[in-house]
């Protein structure tokens, strides 16, 4: 048993799969033909359900199935408002793993999964968020820093890493996410007690990806600086920053976010519709920019890891010279 393998033995035993990489769940880029990929290569593929009904994953689950016969798993946003319904389909397809993004579980959920037999993964941006989540039962733990594309939190990996390492890994197993592309940053999380990691902005240029060719140009040319933050402007709208490559679409947001504003100035709508609207919008213009090519006025959800996505490449490929590339690191 190679160094690595020992050190991914937790996260390939609680993942059920070969090697602990998991895809970090990406809207409209984690779907069934990417996610089957990633397992069948040896990984973790996780679908993102973003803003789909109950019946669009009921089917993106059914199709997956048929590609692949590895496990997998299902992001579900927290503010869904259907997001019982989904837990149910996600129990009927007997979904070994659901992982909770965007905040608090709330009430009844976590209970919910686990009815499912699903085990339940949560995000967690601080040390005593992750001992909560332990003691409410999750079954492992998502670390991820401010590098990462989509919505990100105001910490570094390294820093969310050493806080929270030490204080969870040995309880839960606990994945690093957050500008990580090479093997030997996996290697160095694994290192410091990490039983796995996840990463999205390496596979979006991956042959398997269904993202736009536009849009995996956009990443083929970008570097760490483009990808930028978006900014909150209403500070009684709370807005979870989004990083992407800049372009028409991140200014755009601007805008849209003082419409929202203006809605709940007039009690049009409340704080939780607000919100939806505010992940609505990014689910529309990630679309425009993922399926349709519109890289001017779409989103371009990117992590600052985006400068070391230097060709597109098949899945099996990535993943292979990630393990390489961390089997080096640790026999230096």
């Amino acid at each position: 048993m190679s160094k690595l393998t020992k050190l991914m033995k937790r996260g390939t035993d609680f993942l059920g799969c070969d090697t602990a990489i998991m895809c970090g769940a990406m809207s409209w880029v984690s779907e069934r033909n990417l996610v089957s990929a990633i397992s069948n290569a040896g990984g973790f593929g996780v679908i993102a359900c973003g803003a789909m009904t109950p019946d669009l994953l009921d089917a993106e689950i059914s199709e997956t199935k048929k590609m692949t016969q590895k496990p997998f798993g299902v992001n579900l946003i927290t503010m869904h408002p259907d997001l019982m319904a989904l837990i149910e389909i996600c129990g009927k397809h007997q979904v070994s793993h659901i992982v909770l993004a965007g905040g608090l579980p709330p009430k009844g959920s976590l209970e919910a999964i686990k009815a499912t037999g699903a085990k339940v993964i949560c995000f967690a941006p601080a040390a005593a968020l992750a001992r909560k989540f332990i003691r409410s039962g999750v079954d492992a733990i998502i670390i991820e820093g401010m590098e990462a594309g989509g919505h990100i939190g105001p910490v570094a990996t390294s820093v969310l890493a050493q806080e929270i390492l030490p204080v969870v890994a040995n309880e839960v197993p606990t994945f690093v996410a957050g500008g990580i592309a090479t093997g030997e940053m996996m290697a160095a999380y694994l290192e410091m007690g990490a039983s796995g990691v996840q990463l999205g902005t390496r596979f979006v240029c991956a042959h398997e990806s269904i993202a736009h060719p536009d849009f995996k140009k956009a990443f083929l040319r970008g570097n760490a600086r483009d990808a930028v933050a978006s900014v909150q402007i209403d500070a009684r709208l709370p807005v979870i920053p989004v990083r992407a490559l800049k372009n028409k679409g991140t200014e755009e947001f601007t805008a849209k976010q003082r419409e929202v504003a203006n809605l709940l100035d007039s009690g049009e709508v409340n704080m939780s519709e607000a919100q939806l609207q505010i992940e609505h919008y990014w689910a529309g213009a990630l679309r425009r920019a993922v399926i349709d090519g519109d890289v001017e006025n779409g989103s371009l959800m990117a992590g600052q890891s985006v400068g070391m996505v230097k060709n597109e490449e098949p899945v099996a490929d990535i993943i292979a010279a990630l393990n390489t590339e961390a089997d080096a690191a640790l026999a230096r």
